[in-house]
């Protein structure tokens, strides 16, 4: 090889390395920061609820994340604590999507929170901080730490609420109960279960009310643990509460678990209103209880009917024998037996003499 065509080789291999370094230190200075502050990747949140926020309402906070590119990989967010604040990240994907942005495409990230501020006052979420992996070009994939503009917002409390201790902000929100038997004619020690339900949208079920037994003498109530429920799909939180106490009978009387009222704020129309559920009376004696544990109880319809069809028959039977079989073939037939069971008992006797040792002296 010559000297010259040497030369070349040298030139050729310096100058590619030369580039590879540029390249390398240019895409190593390249970070997200960068790419939002010359236009190619934008963060943005807001929030997405509207009009009068009330204590306990869900609000939803959206997170907007777009690049000119495309995300290379995934992306984390780490959400902010704020006093009074109750923040949640209930989807575990981003909603994805595309904008037509002049001539071209940008593609978008949507995370969705839910906020539910535990009081009245004014609130600030801080910046949120998301770590993504975007793809920039000839720098190759960036990856770092963006975070997004902090967001304010005012909690109000209205005047109907004002002396109201507990209340569900929701648009929908139901509460029923079923007792699974009559409380009508109960005896000491017979037991009953009530089961209250409550179900509500937009909430998380650890906001639903409790229900407190209360104590009733004469009725023992045992309630257990409740049984708390929560679903999302597509952004639509429903959640349930089931709350199931027994209740024991200890003393006859007529008792009356009172009634009870729970608050709802209605979002969808902005006003209080009020769930009841009514009085129940327990009615119960002093008899024995009528419980599945005890044998003394009524005989059913059906009972009744077969006793009466046993004892007819029984009284055919009698009728026939005395109509067909003469009285002296009855007393005939009654010897008969009679001697036919002393044989039998004979027989069952065992096969010994009167007397032990015949002829000894032994039990004289």
């Amino acid at each position: 090889m010559t000297r010259r065509v040497r030369s070349a080789v040298w030139r050729g291999s310096l100058l590619m390395l030369l580039v590879s370094a540029a390249a390398a230190v240019y895409g190593a200075a390249m970070t997200p920061s960068q790419l939002v502050a010359d236009g190619r990747l934008e963060v943005d949140a807001r929030l997405a609820t509207t009009g009068t926020i009330v204590p306990g309402q869900k609000l939803t906070l959206v997170l907007k994340i777009a690049t000119d590119r495309w995300f290379s990989g995934g992306t984390r967010i780490s959400l902010p604590e704020v006093p009074g604040l109750v923040t949640l990240q209930t989807e575990q994907f981003a909603a994805n999507a595309s904008e037509r942005r002049g001539d071209q495409d940008w593609v978008v990230q949507r995370w969705s929170l839910d906020v539910y501020p535990q009081r009245a006052g004014v609130f600030t979420v801080p910046p949120i901080t998301a770590r993504v992996q975007v793809n920039a070009g000839e720098a190759g994939d960036v990856e770092g730490t963006i975070r997004s503009p902090a967001v304010e917002f005012t909690v109000t409390l209205p005047a109907a609420l004002a002396d109201v201790a507990q209340w569900v902000a929701a648009p929908e929100y139901t509460v029923s109960q079923i007792f699974d038997r009559s409380l009508e004619n109960l005896q000491v020690g017979d037991a009953f279960e009530r089961e209250i339900v409550f179900e509500a949208s937009d909430v998380m079920a650890m906001m639903l009310p409790t229900v407190a037994a209360g104590q009733i003498p004469g009725l023992a109530a045992y309630p257990a643990p409740p049984v708390l429920d929560n679903t999302s799909n597509r952004g639509q939180v429903r959640a349930s509460r089931r709350q199931r106490i027994s209740y024991v009978v200890e003393a006859g009387g007529q008792y009356q678990l009172p009634a009870m009222d729970f608050f709802w704020w209605d979002t969808s129309r902005g006003e209080l209103q009020v769930l009841s559920l009514p009085a129940t009376e327990v009615s119960a004696g002093a008899g024995a209880a009528t419980g599945p544990e005890h044998s003394a109880r009524a005989l059913s319809p059906r009972q009744l009917l077969l006793a009466a069809a046993g004892i007819a028959l029984l009284a055919g039977l009698f009728w026939l024998a005395r109509r067909f079989f003469p009285l002296q073939a009855l007393l005939s037939l009654r010897s008969a037996l009679t001697a036919l069971r002393r044989k039998i008992h004979t027989l069952r006797q065992p096969a010994l003499p009167e007397r032990l040792n015949p002829g000894g002296s032994a039990g004289e």
